[in-house]
């Protein structure tokens, strides 16, 4: 057997510091009320996301139609310009 196989494996590994991501697209969005104040909180208790992460990422695929205040704590650029256009708004955390 070779020797790299016979030691004892240690070292660092950053895996439970790794940041995790609720991903969100724009067209899922659209299923909250117009002027409705969407977070965590909220895509949880919608069914959007399963389980709480550690963060919420929104991503601009698809389109918004409605008037949202959104809380994230990261967002793409297409989906801030989708937002605006929206006539909505994007507070980051």
């Amino acid at each position: 057997m070779p020797l790299i196989r016979r030691m004892p494996k240690r070292g660092f590994n950053n895996a439970q510091f790794k940041t995790r991501f609720a991903i969100v697209n724009l067209d899922t969005l659209n299923e909250f009320d117009n002027g409705a104040t969407v977070d965590e909180q909220s895509l949880l208790a919608a069914g959007v996301i399963r389980r709480p992460y550690d963060a919420v990422k929104i991503l601009g695929s698809g389109e918004l139609t409605k008037k949202l205040t959104i809380v994230a704590n990261k967002a793409s650029d297409t989906a801030k310009a989708a937002i605006e256009k929206a006539g909505g708004s994007l507070t980051l955390k």
